[in-house]
């Protein structure tokens, strides 16, 4: 008896270990396969519910169209329109049944289509318009307030011309997205996608690729900027130390780190090392530092992190991890090369801190969400990531980086008045196993003192960094400060 009532209960047990399986199964489907089996933008239903409202119009900060729906002549299907094309095209993204869904209207999908009434004055102004033939009431969604200024966003993408790359425009104080850019780029528009869809996906240039949040390069000398910062965290009297700059910093037999174009810079100071970006001086301090703590200095920075933002998602910028006998990769890391990599974001996130008196605002690129109505239902704050650096250290990098503008490597962004501050940079990288043209890198801000724009352009290819990208971000600088 005992051994019939042994078998009973491990039966029991079994199908009772058996049921909580399932139990656990289904609530695991209904609480996170399920809803993204609804919203993915790949569900038939999930698109027949969409275009029962009609979907709200995306702005930007001063309340220019950037995306907008009209109703189909069916009155069942919509149109969705984007006004400023390509030139917005990878912030905005694009809504399309066939494609699916990117940038912002991906991100903010739920309320471009939250169902709300036209308001009653739309509504009026409907039934006059077409004569009392408004069959009914439409829904319509919530619209997007964005902090894009169109005329700096305009202004970036016709500067960066025929070029790839990207740039960004940050508010330091608040972390507003005022533009962000990426070249080459693509019509969003639905008949476009049509036409070009094939050719975008195949295209060695990557079109769809928004560079400015996904693309990683390595960052060249504008790195020199957190290298600056973790040498005065790190390296007592650094700021009174001279440095001997003969053109070539050796590490072994076969090892040596040269300055840019055969230059050398004989005996300079922290400060002039940094201006006129001494591949040496910095290659030594890196030395110094160390791994450790040049690495600590970067991911105070959010390298090797995933950077908080509220819009877009920003691919993980890198910092390597050396061995202290690693001396070359460790010197060259310093200057922003050997296996860094960063995202022209996390470099305008760089610049903004610095402008902000050593304080990191989380980016974003939309300022609040309106019904039909007119009605504000929902705001986005500004979001402190906290204290990344001192004041102190902020401001001495502010003094160097001016610095860099009226009496070093980034003439080219010097705006009469606007007492614009940055760094240059020229990347090397290769293509395969050849050497390539550097990319061209800036960094910045403006005015020094008071900074209310930081940005972040990067070249594909363009040479010297004090040229090419810093003529860029100097008219980015110049359109949003100068109105």
């Amino acid at each position: 008896m005992d051994e019939i009532s042994t078998g009973i209960k491990k039966v029991l047990f079994v199908f009772l270990l058996l049921f909580v399986i399932v139990i656990s199964y289904v609530a695991y489907f209904e609480l996170y396969t399920a809803p993204k089996i609804v919203n993915n933008s790949d569900n038939a239903r999930l698109w027949a519910t969409r275009n029962k409202v009609l979907r709200g119009t995306i702005y930007d900060k001063n309340k220019v169209q950037l995306a907008v729906s009209t109703r189909a002549n069916d009155d069942v299907t919509q149109n969705r329109q984007y006004p400023g094309g390509a030139d917005f095209a990878h912030v905005i993204g694009y809504a399309n049944t066939q494609y699916g869904l990117t940038g912002l209207e991906s991100q903010y999908d739920k309320y471009l289509t939250a169902s709300s009434n036209i308001g009653i004055t739309e509504y009026i102004k409907q039934l006059i318009a077409s004569k009392g033939t408004v069959k009914q009431q439409d829904k319509k969604g919530n619209d997007l307030i964005t902090t894009i200024d169109s005329n700096v966003q305009k202004t970036a993408f016709d500067l960066l011309g025929n070029n790839k790359g990207a740039v960004v425009a940050i508010n330091p104080k608040s972390g507003e997205i005022i533009a962000m850019v990426s070249k080459p780029s693509y019509d969003p528009n639905s008949e476009a996608l049509k036409a070009n869809w094939s050719a975008m996906n195949t295209d060695v240039n990557r079109p769809l690729l928004n560079r400015a949040v996904s693309g990683l390069y390595p960052p060249g000398s504008t790195f020199k900027t957190v290298t600056a910062v973790s040498a005065q965290e790190n390296i007592s009297g650094i700021m009174n130390k001279t440095f001997v700059d003969n053109g070539t910093l050796r590490f072994n037999a076969t090892e040596s780190l040269n300055d840019f174009a055969g230059e050398s810079f004989g005996s300079i100071n922290f400060k002039q090392a940094y201006v006129h970006s001494s591949n040496v001086v910095f290659g030594t301090i890196g030395l110094e530092l160390g791994n450790t703590n040049l690495k600590n200095t970067a991911e105070s920075f959010y390298f090797n992190k995933n950077l908080p933002s509220d819009g877009i998602v920003i691919d993980k910028s890198r910092f390597p991890t050396f061995k202290s006998y690693e001396k070359g990769n460790i010197a060259q890391s310093a200057i922003g090369q050997s296996q860094v990599l960063a995202t022209p974001m996390q470099m305008a996130m760089v610049a903004s801190t610095i402008a902000n008196n050593g304080i990191m605002m989380e980016p974003h690129v939309v300022n609040s969400v309106v019904d039909s109505n007119g009605n504000t239902i929902k705001t986005f704050n500004n979001i402190s990531l906290g204290t990344i650096i001192t004041p102190e250290i902020a401001s001495t990098m502010k003094e160097f980086m001016r610095g860099v503008v009226t009496d070093g490597t980034g003439s080219a962004a010097n705006i009469s008045g606007l007492n614009v501050a940055g760094k240059t940079g020229t990347a090397d990288h290769k293509e395969g196993t050849k050497d390539a043209t550097p990319h061209s890198w800036f960094i910045g801000f403006a005015p020094e003192n008071d900074p209310t724009i930081a940005v972040a352009v990067i070249v594909e290819d363009g040479g010297q960094g004090g040229i090419a990208a810093a003529k860029i971000a100097g008219g980015v600088i110049q359109a949003s400060l100068t109105k």
